[in-house]
C-alpha cells in the first residue's frame, strides 16, 4: 500500500481537564488534566493509527513539552520522525465548564523554528520515498511565512511525492497554487474565499469546488459542511454524504479525523464515494467523544456501514 507521512509545523502538547463551572478572578477547581498529542498533521497520523492504518508523523520537538508529546505517540504506536528544535513546543489548554457543557480552548503560538531547524525538517520530508501521500497540516510556527511553504510544498512535488493540503487562509491559496494538490478540504466559508465570490445559491458550493478542480490547482476537492456532512468532486465525479444523526460531545478532533480517513481510502485507492463516506464516518465518530479525543475504529466504521447501506 501507499505509505503515509504528515508533516506539522506547529505542534502542541494538548491538555484538556473539566471544571465545575466558570467564572472570572476566582479559584477555579480543575480535574487531573488528560495529555494528548496534538497539531494537525499529527492528529491525521494519530486518526489513521486509530483506524488500523500506519502513517508517520514528521515534526519539530523542543524541551520537555517536546519529549512529553513524542512518548505520548509512541505510547499510541504512531511512528514519528521529530527534529529538535530549541525553543519548547507549544501547550495548549482546552477546558469543559460541566455546568453549562460549554468549551474553551487556549490555543498558544507555536514554536519558532530557526532556519537550520527548517532546514533540516525540509531534508527530512524530502527523503519520503516517491508516490507516498504527505499530509501538511496545520498553522505556520512564528518565522515561517507562506513563501517557505510554497517552497516546501514544490520541492515536495519535484520528488513525485503526492501531497495533500488541510490549511486555511493565505496558506490555503499559496499553496493551491502551486497545482496538482491531491486533496484540500475547505469548509464553505473557505471555498468562498479561495474563488472569491459568495457562495449563496443551491449549486454554489459544487461549481466552487468543480471550478478548483478544472483550474488543475487540486485533483480533489471535498467541502466540509458541518451537519450536512461533505460534498466531494474531482475530474469525473460529485459526491455529497450526509452523516447519520448523533449526540455530539465535542467537534474538536473532528477535521483532523476525516482527513486522516481520507487519506487512509486513498492510500487504498478506494473511488471518491468511498473516501468521503469514510471521512465523514471517521468526523461524525470523532465528535461523540467528549473533549480532544478522536475517531475510533468501531465508531467509524460503524457509521460508514450505515452510510453504505442508504
Amino acid at each position: 500500500m501507499v505509505k503515509i507521512y504528515t508533516l506539522t509545523l506547529a505542534p502542541s502538547l494538548d491538555s484538556a481537564t473539566l471544571t465545575p463551572q466558570i467564572y472570572p478572578e476566582g479559584k477555579l477547581r480543575c480535574s487531573a488534566p488528560v495529555f494528548e498529542p496534538g497539531g494537525g498533521g499529527i492528529n491525521v497520523a494519530r486518526a489513521i493509527t486509530f483506524l488500523g492504518g500506519k502513517a508517520t508523523a514528521i515534526f519539530p520537538a523542543g524541551g520537555a513539552t517536546g519529549e512529553h508529546l513524542v512518548n505520548l505517540l509512541a505510547d499510541e504506536q504512531v511512528p514519528v520522525q521529530a527534529i529538535e528544535t530549541t525553543d519548547w513546543t507549544r501547550q495548549n489548554l482546552h477546558v469543559h465548564v460541566e455546568s453549562s457543557g460549554e468549551q474553551y480552548r487556549f490555543v498558544m503560538p507555536g514554536a519558532s523554528l530557526t532556519d537550520d531547524e527548517f532546514r533540516q525538517i525540509e531534508e527530512r520530508v524530502l527523503e519520503i520515498e516517491e508516490n507516498s501521500l504527505l499530509v501538511i497540516s496545520g498553522s505556520l510556527p512564528p518565522g515561517i511565512n507562506v513563501e517557505r511553504l510554497v517552497q516546501l510544498v514544490k520541492a515536495v512535488q519535484q520528488h513525485r511525492i503526492r501531497c495533500i493540503i488541510d490549511s486555511s487562509g493565505d496558506a490555503l491559496a499559496a499553496a493551491l497554487a502551486v497545482g496538482n494538490i491531491e486533496l484540500v478540504k475547505p469548509n464553505q466559508k473557505e471555498l468562498s474565499a479561495l474563488v472569491q465570490r459568495e457562495l449563496t445559491q443551491p449549486d454554489d458550493v459544487r461549481e466552487a469546488a468543480q471550478e478548483i478542480v478544472r483550474s488543475g490547482k487540486a485533483l480533489r476537492v471535498v467541502v466540509s459542511l458541518g451537519p450536512q456532512g461533505a460534498l466531494a468532486v474531482d475530474g469525473d465525479n460529485c459526491v455529497q454524504v450526509v452523516p447519520p444523526p448523533v449526540k455530539s460531545q465535542s467537534t474538536v478532533g473532528a477535521g483532523d479525523s476525516m482527513v486522516g480517513a481520507m487519506t487512509l481510502k486513498m492510500a487504498e485507492n478506494a473511488t471518491l464515494e468511498e473516501m468521503v463516506s469514510y471521512g465523514v464516518a471517521a468526523g461524525s465518530a470523532a465528535t461523540i467523544n467528549q473533549g480532544t479525543r478522536l475517531c475510533s475504529r468501531e465508531n467509524t466504521q460503524k457509521i460508514y456501514d450505515y452510510l453504505r447501506r442508504i
